[in-house]
């Protein structure tokens, strides 16, 4: 049942632990937790699932050191504090369990978080991520090789996924290989994206350059994933570069009785090229 607490909550920060969170709780009904990707994004990269405000009620935030959220030093960004914030979270709104959606890195989040807080969670929905960090760290690059992709753009992802750039470069190095993360990157896509709130995202590079170092290095959940028992939806573009195909079967075959849904003409935002698909999805796969 919902917290009556949940409905007084704005968008803003709130300490949970060690840190000063941003959140933002909007909609009503079955509460539904979103953990944005990145890491050095913020909520504002998941603004397609505010049309699931209908049904849901949804509790945007910021990871520890990422996005408007403060308080803690980068160094403190583990998988061990980035699931304890988000149990701190759902106590302090009160909600007995919630369905959890990771997108990307948030993906690796809820892995970690259904993996450490199984009773928490009622639903347990991917999108786009991975067990094993490796896909990104070392495959991402070679898929675009293959893709035709010239060797400097493939050179640039292969340090953009193990953090070897300085912070000022972040802003530039996504427009160099931001067209990689569709399947057809086109203007209004784009347009569309900004105006329904990518305009307001807060970068921080500093947080995507201590995981590419430190926090994803060698991280892998895969022989594990067989402990999980919440209902899992993974979804997925067919075309995504980062997480292909191949991987989403691995890890459904690895989490007991999990549902894929591969997402035609859709790179690593599904949610942003095909947004009726993904949002009828999980719509049926919560509501079942």
């Amino acid at each position: 049942m919902m917290a009556p607490a949940a409905h007084r909550i704005g968008a803003g920060r709130i300490p949970i632990r060690d840190a000063s969170l941003y959140v933002d709780v909007t909609g009503h009904g079955y509460p539904l937790l979103l953990m944005h990707g990145g890491p050095g994004a913020d909520h504002w990269t998941l603004a397609p699932f505010r049309q699931l405000a209908d049904q849901f009620t949804l509790i945007f935030y910021d990871h520890r050191c990422n996005g408007r959220s403060q308080g803690a030093p980068v160094s403190s960004m583990t998988f061990e504090n980035l699931t304890a914030d988000a149990e701190e979270l759902r106590r302090r709104l009160g909600y007995e369990r919630w369905a959890v959606l990771g997108h990307s890195f948030g993906g690796h989040v809820a892995l970690e978080y259904a993996l450490r807080y199984p009773g928490s969670l009622s639903h347990l929905i991917l999108v786009d991520t991975a067990g094993d960090s490796r896909w990104s760290q070392h495959n991402a690059a070679e898929v675009l090789a293959r893709r035709g992709y010239s060797p400097d753009k493939v050179e640039l992802v292969r340090r953009w996924f193990n953090g070897e750039f300085p912070p000022r470069r972040m802003p530039l190095i996504l427009l160099r290989i931001g067209s990689a993360y569709y399947s057809r990157p086109s203007l209004p896509l784009v347009t569309r994206e900004l105006i329904h709130g990518g305009w307001r995202s807060k970068m921080r590079p500093e947080a995507m350059i201590f995981a590419g170092r430190h926090l994803l290095k060698g991280w892998t959940v895969m022989d594990r994933l067989g402990e999980i028992t919440t209902p899992t939806l993974i979804v997925a573009g067919r075309d995504d570069f980062i997480f292909p195909p191949e991987h989403q079967h691995e890890l459904a075959a690895a989490i007991p009785h999990a549902h894929l849904q591969l997402i035609d003409r859709a790179g690593h935002n599904p949610h942003a090229e095909q947004p009726a698909e993904v949002m009828r999805a999980i719509r049926d796969f919560v509501s079942a």
